[in-house]
């Protein structure tokens, strides 16, 4: 498990972490619902269909935009447990590069042990967060 942890950049190791540490069930959703409340403010002009993340139940909304040749997101949803996957997302990718977010996998989302905590359909909602954070991604590199 520990050489998931040294692959990933600080800040999503740090998360990772801190998930680890929770547990109980309740205490990851008290940490997605931080997460949650730690997103900055979206935009509703940003609520577009190409800001839409695919495949989930909930309406969740990711920009990303290049700064300094780093990755900054915004993100929401409708799901405060959502809205939560997508704050502990952007806070573990905001300020990389595009190259280091393409190369990730998704195997941290194991890591936080999240996957037994949510639903499937929030489980794979949590995938699609992130692999339409790494198309947008792309789209800006």
């Amino acid at each position: 498990m520990s050489s998931t942890l040294d692959s990933l950049p600080p800040a999503l190791a740090k998360i990772v972490q801190r998930f680890q540490r929770a547990s109980e069930p309740k205490r990851r959703y008290e940490q997605l619902i931080w997460y949650a409340q730690k997103l900055n403010e979206f935009p509703e002009a940003d609520k577009l269909p190409e800001n839409k993340v695919p495949g989930c139940v909930s309406q969740v909304y990711i920009t990303a935009a290049l700064d300094d040749e780093k990755v900054v997101y915004q993100g929401d949803s409708d799901s405060q447990l959502t809205k939560g996957l997508v704050g502990l997302l952007v806070e573990g990718l905001d300020g990389l590069t595009p190259t280091e977010i393409l190369q990730l996998t998704p195997d941290f989302i194991q890591a936080t042990g999240l996957n037994v905590s949510l639903t499937p359909s929030r489980a794979n909602g949590f995938y699609n967060i992130f692999k339409t954070m790494q198309k947008k991604a792309l789209e800006v590199s």
